[in-house]
């Protein structure tokens, strides 16, 4: 059968550097690689590549070939020879080892970072103003208080696994035309710990940690808004093999208040005023986060008049000062008047006359100037 070329195998010209030779070949091992490519022809594919390698990446070889063809490199009719083709790096991308080598117990029982946990918390306008304690109840896994962690009945230590010997990994070696090739996996008797435990502990049931109930006290910052999110270091699950705990997560969730609304740092508050305190003047009282709060509204106040009252709006999340509230005036008309008052305004509609005026600006666009569009 004709032999193809070389360079066409792994898809690169003559004029490949043995960088890209080598790149080249990593590419089209791990497509045609048998454990990875399931495809009937994949493993001859596969000795394809090893082969076209074999020979690309030695000089020598390459330059027989560049020269010779396929008769420079095969001799006296013999296969061209893998013995000097270092196939670790490669072997070591597929399987997180070399050949002959082993990943070892190390990596799979380094400590591993628990599991982070969350939950949503509910708060009124006023804690999300000025901040709060509250307290947050849930559940995770702790280290069992019975065997200490081990997972073993009190009294009894794990046993080293007969499986594997007590190495957490099993060796497989497997016969390949590159050769002798061993695979290590991980231990599934023991999952890799290299022991076992005969008499687990009733009370995690071998598991090494317990449910529990937690409360926890959080201090809950000024200023905080729907959305707001604060880490408790260290409070979520476990971590294994010694590997750190996990974080807690508290996300905010704020109840819309009765007449206040926020934007960004402010609060915005409509007021309903009467109609003679629009034109005569009066001094009123604004609520506020903090109380109830004086303003003088001038005679003539138009309604759509905003009012900034300073420093009255929402702390600066991590920040000193606060935002303002911003008081939007709508003139209350009444709808039912008694005799007396029908008279009156009856008096002073004689004196205002009947002319009317067209409106430049309407209440929105008054609106959306004060709150900045």
């Amino acid at each position: 059968m004709t032999q193809r070329d070389y360079y066409e195998i792994l898809g690169i010209n003559r004029a490949a550097t043995s960088d890209e030779i080598k790149t080249a070949f990593r590419g089209m091992a791990r497509k045609y690689h048998p454990d990875v490519n399931k495809d009937h022809t994949a493993e001859e594919q596969f000795k394809e590549v090893g082969e076209a390698y074999a020979v690309l990446s030695d000089p020598e070889k390459r330059a027989a070939y560049d020269r010779y063809g396929h008769a420079g490199v095969n001799g006296m009719g013999g296969a061209p020879d893998f013995t000097n083709v270092d196939l670790s790096d490669l072997f070591s991308e597929f399987f997180g080892f070399g050949m002959g080598g082993s990943r070892g117990r190390k990596t799979r029982n380094a400590p591993r970072r628990g599991q982070d946990l969350g939950q949503k918390m509910t708060l009124s306008f006023e804690e999300s103003v000025f901040g709060a304690e509250k307290v947050l109840e849930f559940d995770r896994d702790e280290t069992c208080s019975t065997c200490r962690g081990n997972g073993a009945e009190p009294g009894t230590t794990p046993g080293k696994c007969s499986s594997c010997d007590g190495k957490g990994e099993i060796r497989q070696v497997r016969q390949t035309f590159l050769g002798s090739m061993v695979q290590v996996a991980t231990c599934p008797a023991c999952s890799g710990s290299g022991e076992v435990i005969t008499h687990p502990c009733k009370q995690c049931r071998g598991r090494g940690v317990e449910r529990k109930h937690v409360k926890k006290t959080v201090a809950i910052p000024a200023g905080v808004d729907t959305g707001t999110q604060i880490r408790l270091a260290g409070e979520g699950q476990p971590g294994a093999n010694g590997g750190p705990n996990g974080n807690f997560y508290v996300e905010m969730e704020v109840k819309p208040h009765a007449f206040f609304t926020r934007r960004q740092n402010d609060i915005l508050l409509n007021l309903n005023i009467n109609i003679t305190q629009a034109v005569l003047g009066a001094e009123i009282e604004v609520p506020t986060v903090d109380g109830k709060v004086k303003l003088k509204v001038p005679s003539g106040t138009q309604p759509g008049k905003v009012f900034t009252l300073r420093g009255k709006g929402v702390p600066y999340l991590k920040q000193n000062g606060r935002g303002d509230e911003m008081v939007f005036i709508n003139v209350e008309i009444p709808q039912k008047l008694d005799e007396k008052q029908r008279l009156l305004f009856e008096q002073l509609a004689t004196t205002l006359g009947t002319e009317v005026k067209p409106q430049e600006r309407n209440f929105m666009d008054w609106l959306k100037e004060a709150i900045g569009g």
